[in-house]
């Protein structure tokens, strides 16, 4: 971190900033993610901020002879990134066994460090997390969509009285899943990928409407 810095510097690093936080923005908003395409450029830009805030207020570090406080301008962006951590804690969202949103949190924390880089100036290691972000959020998602992992799921089935029985359709499922395992070890069909779950069965006595 250079101790004096320029006006252009300062735009010149803004501008990194915000190239940067909008590529990353692009992939969670393609994916419709809570923190979108603004939400993850205002916090590469409020990182680096931070630090060219504390590279221009770095000369007046220490403690003078007749204070005693000392000055600690780089507490300000590690308060920022221990935010960040509850930001994104807000980001993940629970249903039942499944956690939602935990790579937009990972995202967020990423993309502070990132903008970090670029406000302090360090443009070689900031462009390096990009490429390394846009190699992790586009091209690994390419490879882990084709992994072949088993799925859980619950299936509530309302019926009839005079419909099948639990018995008939928890067999008739299970017997669905076997056959698209064995399409798909077969080669014949990819189908879908077969389902580790319950089956709960629901007669309405007091719903006669739904009868």
């Amino acid at each position: 971190m250079q101790p004096d810095i320029t006006w252009t510097e300062v735009a010149v690093r803004l501008l990194l900033t915000l190239v940067a936080g909008a590529i990353i923005g692009t992939n969670r908003g393609e994916h419709r993610s809570p923190a979108g395409l603004r939400t993850t450029i205002l916090v590469c830009l409020t990182a680096s901020a931070s630090m060219i805030l504390g590279n221009l207020l770095i000369g007046t570090s220490g403690r003078a002879p007749n204070s005693f406080v000392t000055m600690d301008v780089m507490r300000l962006p590690l308060g920022i990134l221990t935010g960040m951590g509850f930001i994104g804690a807000g980001a993940i969202l629970h249903q039942g066994s499944m956690a939602l949103g935990v790579t937009t949190a990972a995202t967020l924390w990423f993309t502070t460090l990132m903008g970090f880089c670029f406000g302090a100036g360090e443009h070689g290691l900031g462009t390096s997390l990009l490429g390394l972000g846009v190699f992790v959020l586009w091209c690994l998602e390419w490879i882990e969509v084709r992994w072949k992992r088993p799925q859980q799921a619950t299936l509530i089935v309302m019926i009839s009285r005079e419909g099948p029985s639990r018995e008939e359709i928890t067999h008739a499922a299970h017997r669905k899943s076997r056959r698209s395992r064995a399409a798909s070890k077969s080669g014949d069909s990819p189908g879908p990928r077969p389902l580790i779950g319950s089956c709960a069965c629901v007669v309405p006595k007091a719903l006669p409407q739904l009868v």
